[in-house]
């Protein structure tokens, strides 16, 4: 259900405050990377809080904070009030990142991994569902279409926090004060991060880059663009599990790196050749593109998962996830100026250079990987299951 709510924010939350509010789109752009910025540093100390208390309770936290904040848009006038219901919303879905990594680890039954490919593949289920509903009130583009659907977004949330209500008790490890900034300390976990950010661009080639390309540099039909979408949601979807399975060591996962970066790289390069192809021959090298973007996010998010959490000590996971999301966090910042710039405005070559940069990040994660590996203390220890309440 959270995941749901998450798909109407990410797909309506701009649209809301520029149609129902009525806040021009530059100022409203602003606002969501000012509040992006807001949520990155934030990470850390709610990763601390979850360490030091439980997950249980950031996680509660971090849902009701998304459902009021949802609900707080219906009482937005102008830019500063907006931007501090979006820094809230925000702020709660750090929350959820963080806390949602320590309970699949220490309520898991079966391996951790595998699990997360699960919810990982629900999750994508849950966003497309809630982007088709946004994409409804988008289609009314009404005041009260819009309105309709925050209430529909809170109410997600809401009853995500329901049922997370039932999760035990999940004890905190107990640690001791000097670890308590550890992970910043962790150069080799810093630079992984660093790398995953870099390969988390990716997320926002088929919401920014893709679109744009179809209608401003190919002869492709429109319908091309929700096509794409479809497609990768389908994939990662049905394939979530079987590419997670194998990704169950820090080797793997950094291998699985490297490979992300592959097929990013040859994403990129289909891209770049839809320029001048005739419409059919556009739509078949932009099947192929997606394609190996999906393949490429697949595989990122197996090693990114296995390598943040392994590579993490059993008493510190929430700081050290806090610190791994930050990548990812920049990446929502600052990926659609970076692809718009540099695929829309400088174009086919633009591509190329994107994909290069993919290609380095994924390569570099392997020695870095080993780094990490020979740093790790060989005396930490597996976490405690859940406790019941």
């Amino acid at each position: 259900m959270s995941s749901a709510g998450k798909g109407i924010f990410l797909t309506a939350g701009v649209l809301y405050l520029t149609r129902a509010v009525s806040l021009p789109a530059v100022q409203t752009g602003l606002l969501f990377s000012v509040a992006g910025l807001v949520s990155v540093l934030a990470g850390i100390p709610l990763g601390k809080t979850a360490d030091r208390f439980g997950p249980r309770g950031v996680l509660w936290g971090s849902l009701g904070l998304s459902s009021l904040s949802a609900l707080a848009f219906l009482l937005c006038r102008g830019y500063a009030d907006s931007l501090l219901v979006v820094i809230a919303a925000t702020v709660g879905q750090a929350g959820l990142l963080v806390a949602r990594g320590p309970v699949i680890n220490r309520i898991a039954t079966r391996k951790a991994q595998e699990l997360r490919a699960y919810i990982r593949a629900v999750t994508n289920a849950g966003i497309a569902l809630g982007a088709a509903v946004a994409g409804w009130a988008a289609q009314q583009d009404t005041a009260q279409a819009y309105r309709v659907l925050v209430v529909v977004c809170a109410g997600c949330f809401a009853g995500a926090l329901l049922i997370a209500l039932r999760l035990p008790r999940l004890a905190p490890i107990p640690a001791d004060r000097a670890s308590r900034w550890a992970a910043l300390g962790d150069r080799p976990y810093v630079v992984l991060s660093l790398l995953d950010g870099i390969l988390s661009i990716q997320y926002r080639v088929l919401t920014v880059a893709l679109p744009l390309w179809i209608v401003t540099a190919t002869e492709a039909p429109r319908w091309s663009v929700s096509g794409a979408v479809v497609l990768n949601t389908v994939l990662v979807i049905a394939l979530q599990v079987r590419v997670s399975r194998d990704v169950d060591t820090p080797e793997r996962a950094g291998r699985a790196m490297t490979v992300a970066g592959m097929f990013l790289l040859g994403s990129c390069l289909a891209l770049a050749a839809t320029s001048g192809l005739p419409g059919e021959a556009a739509v078949v090298m932009l099947v192929i593109a997606v394609a190996a973007h999906s393949f490429g996010e697949l595989k990122q998010a197996a090693g990114g998962f296995e390598l943040s959490n392994t590579l993490a000590p059993p008493h510190a996971v929430g700081q050290y996830l806090g610190l791994f999301g930050m990548g990812m966090g920049l990446a929502e910042s600052f990926g659609p100026a970076l692809l718009t710039w540099l695929c829309i405005g400088w174009g086919w070559p633009g591509w190329c250079v994107m994909g290069v940069v993919f290609l380095l990040a994924g390569v570099a994660a392997r020695p870095v990987v080993r780094w990490a590996e020979r740093t790790r203390p060989a005396t930490w220890a597996e976490p405690p299951r859940a406790a019941a309440v």
